[in-house]
């Protein structure tokens, strides 16, 4: 059983900051993908940031210079840097853990940017 647990997530003034976290617990193997997804009112779920467990990155175009993911393997974390947020950022964000061919996803939480 896997579980994932996001923090970090509120309201913020465009142009700011926000880092969110997610925890992953149980069954978690060496070899996996950490990513963060999000979902806007009305819009299907989207790609934001991905990170292999070597460290190797991927961003959506949309946040690319302005988000930054990273992970800790030894507290099976993985954290979103997220700076000059926009109001179109405004979304649910999901941490998602793909191993051995599984999906996971976190209960995801609210990220809100005001013009």
């Amino acid at each position: 059983q896997v579980q994932l647990v996001e923090s970090g997530g509120g309201l913020v003034q465009a142009g700011g900051s926000l880092r969110l976290s997610c925890a992953a617990s149980g069954s978690i193997f060496s070899i996996n993908l950490l990513g963060w997804y999000r979902q806007a009112p009305g819009k299907q779920r989207e790609l934001v940031a991905t990170i292999t467990n070597s460290g190797r990155t991927n961003y959506a175009d949309s946040v690319k210079g302005r988000f930054t993911i990273s992970r800790d393997n030894a507290k099976n974390t993985v954290y979103l840097q997220m700076d000059s947020l926009k109001p179109e950022d405004t979304a649910v964000y999901s941490c998602n853990l793909w191993q051995v061919g599984k999906n996971y996803w976190g209960q995801g939480t609210q990220v809100t940017v005001s013009s």
